[in-house]
């Protein structure tokens, strides 16, 4: 099914380099290696040597899962093409294509992502590997129940297409999986119906974090979409105050005139880049309180039924390139949450302790999830999830600070998004997600010989095998003590 796609010529390219995710903190040393095809992607992960190797796309995971200290990182972005798309809308596409790719040509002919974050610059694989959610979590999950196939490549060196049907256990790890079940080399996707490149947004200004959990909650009967940016600097009786749009795609007849004839036509303008001169104490509490400030000031009361383009609504950091640089040389967390409906009292304590915490929040987002799917590593669980990103020049204060707020979250039966995640410790990993051991027998069924890892797996055990070298290593301490 590949090999027509392209012809077999084995070749990559090659380098060494330190890599970091998207926070730019946690830098390690690995091998990269840049396959120009299958054949050539197939040698190199046989080959991959003791340390073993991680897939990686355009690097958005925000902490260590597609990085591989000492090992191989298999850079999968050259292989990108794009299929077309048929009169159901499921389109065959690449694990290497980004979501931009996919966008313009589905745009054109009335289709959209079913599912996307709030980046476009990430890949299929990335997204199957994260199973990425997005503003209609409530209404259509994540990303991986919109694919109906993926052609994976196994650890061994065999290429296996896997449906929800022919192998539901191997699927649903994949889906979630962080890369550790093989690499994604391409997968048949159902698109959604888009009519136009626009979308119809309600705005609303809240006066707290209740007045934004119940403009939501209501809204899921009514919008496809719904988000709300939360302000976590200021504190007293606007706790949480916030700003909720919720949104749906724009049918053509609402758009007037003329303006019809680039209905769908997708044209975000080029971004301008960040440059990497930003200090890293840019980020603090003048300019947290300050920016928040503008942010809620700048936003109206109320809006009904503005035209946004898709790129303003969806992906609105996407309109500044490497808009990381701006946290400085040390870089920043991301930390995601889900908290369970029925524990609103704990996440307004979470929000309460982000406000009084170590480090200023900039940005943090609020969204509602529906029903989880069935990966074991899937992150979304109905409930709220939170997402905060914060400045990792606070050290050890921060990493005391997110500690704290990890056994809050576990124990009100929530889990930290993997994805996101760059310091969790592992002992909590059984605890936020209860089905690892089913994850890991389907993992170690393709993957016997521990070929597939990463500084992620190695940091907080995934894989059996990194796992059992954990507990090797905590044994190997505890006899050296007696």
């Amino acid at each position: 099914m590949l090999g027509r796609r392209r012809v077999a010529t084995i070749v990559s390219s090659e380098r060494r380099a330190a890599l970091t995710g998207w926070g730019r903190t946690g830098a390690s040393v690995a091998r990269i290696v840049r396959p120009s095809d299958i054949p050539a992607t197939t040698t190199a992960l046989v080959g991959a040597g003791p340390r073993g190797a991680t897939p990686r796309g355009l690097g958005r995971a925000y902490g260590d899962a597609a990085q591989n200290g000492g090992g191989l990182v298999l850079d999968a972005t050259a292989i990108d093409y794009v299929g077309p798309i048929d009169s159901d809308g499921r389109m065959l596409v690449a694990g290497g294509a980004s979501l931009e790719s996919v966008i313009r040509a589905a745009i054109p002919a009335g289709w959209f992502l079913p599912v996307t974050p709030g980046t476009r610059h990430i890949t299929i694989g990335g997204a199957i590997a994260s199973d990425v959610h997005g503003k209609n979590h409530h209404l259509d999950g994540t990303f991986a129940q919109h694919v109906e196939s993926l052609t994976l490549l196994l650890p061994s060196g065999e290429t296996r297409v896997v449906t929800p049907e022919s192998d539901p256990a191997l699927f649903w790890a994949t889906a979630g999986g962080m890369g550790l079940t093989g690499v994604i080399l391409e997968a048949r996707v159902r698109l959604t119906r888009a009519p136009t490149r626009f979308m119809t947004v309600d705005t609303y200004r809240t006066r707290d974090l209740d007045h934004s959990m119940s403009l939501m909650t209501e809204s899921d009967s009514r919008t496809h979409y719904s988000v709300a940016w939360v302000d976590l600097v200021t504190a007293g009786a606007s706790l949480g105050r916030g700003v909720v749009t919720c949104g749906d795609h724009t049918p053509v007849d609402a758009i007037a005139g003329r303006g019809r004839q680039d209905a769908r036509r997708w044209r975000p303008r080029p971004a301008p880049t960040a440059p990497p001169v930003f200090p890293s104490q840019m980020v603090n509490r003048f300019t947290a309180r300050l920016l928040n400030e503008l942010w809620f000031r700048n936003a109206p009361s109320e809006r009904l039924g503005e035209l946004q383009p898709l790129e303003a609504f969806f992906y609105p950091l996407d309109i500044v390139g490497q808009w990381n640089r701006v946290y400085g040389r040390r870089g920043f967390l991301q930390w995601q949450c889900v908290i369970p409906f029925g524990e609103e009292d704990r996440l307004r304590r979470i929000v309460e302790a982000f406000v009084n915490g170590p480090a200023p929040a900039i940005l943090a987002v609020l969204k509602r999830f529906g029903a989880a799917n069935p990966g074991p590593l899937s992150f979304p669980a109905p409930g709220w999830t939170l997402a905060v990103d914060l400045p990792a020049a606070r050290g050890d204060a921060l990493a005391t600070f997110l500690d704290h707020l990890d056994r809050e979250v576990a124990e009100g039966g929530g889990r930290i998004y993997l994805s996101k995640d760059a310091r969790m410790r592992p002992e909590w990993l059984e605890v936020m997600y209860p089905r690892i051991d089913e994850w890991r027998a389907v993992q170690a069924r393709v993957d016997p010989h521990g070929r597939m890892t990463s500084d992620l797996d190695r940091r907080l055990g995934l894989t059996a095998h990194a796992s059992a070298r954990m507990r090797g290593t905590a044994n190997r301490g505890m006899g050296d003590t007696r």
